[in-house]
């Protein structure tokens, strides 16, 4: 079982053994994941379109059956339970409400169904909307709600079930950039209050560097990395995590030995060990970790070739004999002006040599 950051005694709610997906006995969506999630964790499913992160959720509410392996939940093969037989619910990407149903009767539909009384239906919705901060809506339609307020309703009337876990297939995709980041903290403060594990789709970077506990980074069916975002983003297993989790400089190098890595025909110390001597590997360098100087004092000579301004800092092309540098700054070196640049030992990370 792939392994995870964090508290190792931490109890498992679902574990997926071994699991595959093939469609029409050809087409691959899923190699041989295996993967558990926590109680009480907020996991994110992190990839590109068609990297299988879809199918895994599908895959665990039920929607989907494996082609190979099996899903546990609690210890228990659940594989061929059926949805409404397992203790998770699932909020879509079209959450689809009910538009001739109002707010209350669009939360209360699933205890409807079954048969909770008419008391405790009333109660449960307005403990519900007061979660998602939506007090005072019960009457109101759907259809003259905005498009977050819509999201809550589905949200809440997944929540209103008491699932142990929440599946959430890119819940925000439709909401503008600002209402997304609200609701980004909104998601957040709602699994710490009710204690429930949220299992998480996105392809946004910054959706999933800003909720999650655990990030599980995806590709063509296969778990690339799992860690902390804090992990993902500063130890990344490979070019390809590297060059998804933000913007990086991705260049080939020769490990000389340990601590001692030549790229760009110059040597930098590094804290990495471990490799053969002179190994060809990649190194990865974030763009905010690139150290600017209007003098002589790095290593690399360039020219600056372009400048944008991102408001917090700015992005500057600086390109040397060998390799074009993207560096974040926040002091402006104009355009076309000779800096040199380099790179403090900590922030250049070295992999080994990506295969395909």
């Amino acid at each position: 079982m792939i392994s995870k950051g964090g508290n190792a005694v931490a109890e498992h709610i679902i574990e997926l053994v071994d699991i595959s997906k093939t469609y029409d006995s050809t087409t691959e969506v899923l190699k041989t994941i295996n993967l558990y999630i926590r109680k009480n964790e907020f996991l994110t499913l992190l990839g590109p379109s068609g990297c299988g992160k879809t199918t895994t959720l599908r895959i665990i509410g039920g929607f989907e059956q494996p082609t190979t392996g099996k899903v546990l939940f609690e210890g228990k093969d659940i594989t061929s339970l059926p949805p409404y037989k397992r203790r998770v619910n699932t909020v879509f990407q079209k959450y689809a409400l009910f538009s001739h149903l109002n707010v209350e009767e669009n939360i209360a539909f699933g205890l409807k169904i079954k048969k909770v009384d008419k008391d405790t239906i009333k109660e449960k919705v307005r403990s519900a909307l007061k979660l998602v901060n939506l007090e005072g809506y019960e009457k109101r339609s759907v259809d003259s709600l905005s498009g977050g307020q819509q999201q809550r309703i589905a949200i809440a009337r997944a929540l209103v079930n008491e699932p142990d876990v929440l599946l959430l297939d890119e819940p925000l995709g439709a909401l503008d950039l600002k209402l997304r980041q609200d609701m980004q903290v909104e998601l957040k403060r709602m699994q710490k209050q009710l204690g429930i594990t949220f299992i998480y789709v996105t392809h946004d970077q910054e959706e999933a560097l800003t909720m999650s506990d655990t990030i599980v980074v995806m590709k063509d069916g296969i778990i690339q990395q799992i860690g902390t975002p804090e992990d993902i983003y500063n130890e990344p297993k490979n070019a390809f995590v590297a060059d998804f989790i933000g913007e990086s400089n991705i260049l080939s190098g020769i490990m000389k030995q340990d601590f001692l890595v030549e790229f760009c025909n110059h040597k930098f110390d590094c804290v990495d060990k471990g490799f053969e001597i002179n190994e060809p590997v990649d190194v990865v360098i974030r763009p905010e970790d690139i150290e600017i100087f209007s003098n002589d004092s790095g290593k690399l000579e360039g020219i600056v070739e372009s400048i944008t301004f991102k408001g917090v800092h700015y992005e500057m092309i600086i390109k040397t004999d060998s390799f074009s540098f993207m560096a974040h700054n926040t002091n402006m070196y104009p355009q076309n002006s000779k800096v040199t640049i380099d790179v403090a030992p900590e922030n250049i990370h070295i992999m080994k040599k990506a295969v395909n």
